[in-house]
Formats: structure tokens, sequence, C-alpha cells
């Protein structure tokens, strides 16, 4: 499996995982809004952690940055003229 997630991206969805089991505990985890919010949490987490998400691989999206992207690591433009 390759990872297509940024490190923001899954630092975004941790974030999300973490909000929306607390609001799942809140609204009440046996609700139909609960459950909900954990189906989310649990996506969420398990996306965040493998750094796959299927969504963006159907797709064809990559939030993952390439190597080739022409920039160097300090996020300046590369200096290709030599």
């Amino acid at each position: 499996m390759i990872k297509n997630m940024s490190t923001m991206d899954r630092g975004i969805r941790v974030a999300v995982a973490v909000l929306a089991a607390i609001l799942a505990f809140v609204v009440g985890a046996g609700s139909l809004l609960g459950i909900l919010l954990l189906v989310v949490a649990v996506i969420a987490a398990v996306t965040a952690v493998t750094g796959f998400c299927l969504v963006y691989r159907l797709f064809g999206m990559s939030t993952q940055s390439t190597a080739s992207a022409g920039r160097s690591s300090s996020g300046t433009e590369a200096d290709t003229s030599r």
C-alpha cells in the first residue's frame, strides 16, 4: 500500500478522529449520531496511521509531496541552471 497522504493531512485526520470520538461520547455513544461519529473517528484514525486514503486512490489524488516537484528541501525553487 503506497502512502498518498502528507504529514499535515495525517495530522488533521488525527485531530478530526479525536474530536469525533469526544463528540460521540458527549452526545451518547449508543445514539445514531454517536455511532456515526465513532465510525468517522475510526476511519480518520486508521487512514492517519496508515497514511493511505482509499478515496484519494479512487480519484487518483495524493497530498504526499514528491521529491521531483522542482523544489529543494527548504521550499524554494531549486537551481537547475547548472
